[in-house]
């Protein structure tokens, strides 16, 4: 009984963190670059189940060997294992600002392979986003609306000097004193990127490899890869899973109760 309760608990817990990751998802839709997470789930480690007995052997000592016959496994329960950012490219949107960049995936080596703008934080640690909803600070660098610096490939700030410059498909970046090239980054397994908020990653990129294709869209932005409708559904379902979950856990309560109250007394 105690075993089914705590299965029932571990699923209540598994959904609810579901329930966390989906509504994070939505309140983010339309955040430009937004990456949504998925959760998976796994269970506990099985548990083989084994029927205990003997045989005797008809003998003088009668000898009793023991036997065990196997009945199956047996799963303790669920936990979410992760939730991992799903990297597929968002659709873009025009804005015709010039700060604005979109990158558009091409062809990548690795199939769990992501592009990434590369910034610096506050530390002055690099990191990196796909929310390329960038403007320019007081001293014309090219900056992240939190404040983080764009980088350009050698990892230094790019300085634009104002508002007048242009960015290629190749990622160029041109002003009037000179050209920068995009510090745009590859992970060869996005999904071992992990956020940090405000569209920051933080994990293990490199140089973008020979076998990859990308483009950098000026004034347009890519949208959040959110399907707000499957996010609903997928919360409805979860919801009544919770629910589900729930009732059997009142049902085992209930049971030890009488377990105790009535059992007991009659004992």
């Amino acid at each position: 009984m105690l075993r089914g309760f705590y299965t029932a608990a571990s699923g209540m817990i598994a959904q609810q963190r579901t329930q966390e990751a989906l509504s994070n998802n939505i309140a983010n839709a339309n955040t430009p670059g937004y990456k949504a997470d998925q959760t998976s789930l796994k269970a506990f480690p099985e548990m083989l189940m084994q029927q205990m007995g003997g045989k005797t052997i008809p003998t003088s000592n009668s000898l009793n060997l023991p036997i065990q016959n196997p009945i199956g496994s047996l799963n303790t329960g669920v936990y979410v294992q992760e939730a991992a950012p799903n990297f597929m490219q968002g659709d873009l949107r025009e804005t015709s600002i010039p700060t604005d960049m979109a990158l558009v995936n091409g062809t990548l080596p690795d199939e769990a392979g992501a592009l990434l703008f590369s910034v610096q934080n506050e530390e002055g640690d690099v990191r990196y986003t796909r929310n390329g909803n960038f403007t320019v600070d007081g001293q014309g660098y090219l900056v992240t609306n939190q404040g983080y610096y764009v980088l350009d490939e050698a990892g230094n700030p790019i300085q634009t000097d104002g508002m007048e410059f242009s960015v290629s498909e190749d990622g160029i970046v041109q002003t009037n004193a000179g050209n920068y090239g995009l510090g745009i980054a590859y992970t060869a397994d996005a999904n071992g990127m992990e956020k940090e908020g405000n569209g920051l990653f933080n994990g293990e990129a490199g140089a973008v490899p020979a076998g990859a294709t990308y483009n950098v869209q000026q004034g347009f932005l890519e949208r959040s890869n959110v399907d707000s409708l499957q996010s609903m559904t997928r919360m409805m379902e979860s919801y009544r899973l919770f629910e589900t979950n729930q009732r059997v856990l009142k049902a085992y309560d209930e049971s030890l109760g009488k377990a105790v109250s009535e059992i007991g007394r009659l004992a």
